[in-house]
């Protein structure tokens, strides 16, 4: 299954953590500190809330979450014959799950995109990844 994924920047955590799961009538799906994630089966979502405070309200960036690597290298290699060019982080740690992903780099108006797979949970975020969104 694939789903967007929107990625926000909020000033509270624990506030925005309670607003979304009124929202969306679901509990997140991870709580870490500074992180937060809902994964909504309908419609398809992944909500990701990244306590950034002085940036509340603000879009952190956008993705693409697929089922697996094939999927992530398809997604690339179909961006790449559109002209896209993308940076990779494969094998790579960021919002507390180890992942391989790329970014696709060019959006018009300069916004972030990311086509990832989840490999696995990670219960600590790496210091020399924290805050890799």
């Amino acid at each position: 299954m694939s789903r967007l994924q929107l990625a926000l920047d909020v000033d509270d955590l624990d506030a925005s953590i309670a607003f979304y799961r009124a929202l969306l009538g679901t509990e997140p799906a991870k709580v870490r500190p500074g992180y937060a994630n809902f994964a909504v089966a309908d419609p398809p979502l992944k909500l990701v809330l990244l306590h950034n405070p002085g940036s509340g309200g603000s879009l952190n960036h956008l993705g693409v979450e697929v089922d697996d690597t094939d999927a992530v290298d398809a997604a690339q290699v179909r961006l790449a014959s559109a002209g896209l060019a993308s940076r990779d982080e494969r094998d790579t740690t960021c919002c507390y799950a180890r992942q391989d992903k790329f970014w696709v780099e060019g959006a018009p108006d300069g916004e972030r995109w990311e086509v990832y797979t989840v490999l696995a949970d990670a219960p600590a975020e790496p210091a020399a990844t924290a805050g890799c969104c």
